[in-house]
C-alpha cells in the first residue's frame, strides 16, 4: 500500500517595510483593482498594457493580474482548446498568445462567467509570467510563480514561500 505524505504549512518569510506576505492573503481569495502600470512583452513587443487591472490575492500565492480586453493588442489572443476549474472563480478558458513573431499555446487564461465575487473580471485576461518574455508591475520585472500551473507574478513587495513548487501541493 502506498504511503501518504501530508504537507504542512511552511513558516512564512518575514515581510519587510512595504512588503506583503502571501500568508496574510485571504482564503477565499479577494479581488481588488490595481492602478499600477501592468505590462506584458512577447517577442519583443508589448502586447498588453493597463493601469485598469485587477489582482487576485489568495493565501500562499503571489498575485494574479487581470487585464481588460481593450488593453490587449488586437490579434494577440486566440481562444485555445481546454479549460480548468477554480473553486473560487469558476471555469477558466485558455488563450494562445501571439506577439513579435512568437506564439505561446495556453499563455493566458480568462473567465467568461466567473462566480459572483469575481464578476468584475469577466472577459479579462491573465498572463502566465513564465511563458511571456517579460511581465512588469510598474517598472519592476515580475518573476513567475513556481511550478507552471499557477500564474502568479512575484515582485519585490511580495514574500512567500509560494505555492507551486515541489512539496507545496497540500498547502
Amino acid at each position: 500500500m502506498p504511503q501518504v505524505v501530508f504537507s504542512t504549512r511552511p513558516h512564512p518569510d518575514p515581510a519587510g517595510p512595504g512588503q506583503e506576505s502571501v500568508w496574510d492573503y485571504p482564503r477565499p481569495p479577494r479581488l481588488e483593482p490595481v492602478t499600477a502600470r501592468l505590462r506584458v512583452v512577447l517577442g519583443g513587443e508589448t502586447i498588453a498594457e493597463t493601469v485598469r487591472g485587477y489582482r487576485v490575492l489568495e493565501t500562499s500565492h503571489p498575485p494574479n493580474y487581470y487585464f481588460p480586453p481593450g488593453d490587449v493588442v488586437a490579434g494577440a489572443l486566440r481562444r485555445a482548446d481546454g479549460a480548468s476549474f477554480c473553486e473560487w472563480k469558476g471555469r477558466a478558458h485558455y488563450f494562445t498568445v501571439r506577439g513579435g513573431g512568437r506564439e505561446v499555446p495556453e499563455g493566458a487564461w480568462g473567465y467568461d462567467r466567473p462566480n459572483e465575487a469575481f464578476a468584475e473580471i469577466a472577459g479579462y485576461v491573465a498572463f502566465y509570467a513564465g511563458r511571456m518574455d517579460e511581465c512588469f508591475v510598474d517598472d519592476e520585472r515580475a518573476a513567475a510563480q513556481p511550478g507552471g500551473f499557477y500564474g502568479g507574478w512575484i515582485t519585490a513587495n511580495v514574500v512567500g514561500p509560494f505555492k507551486g513548487g515541489p512539496g507545496s501541493r497540500g498547502w
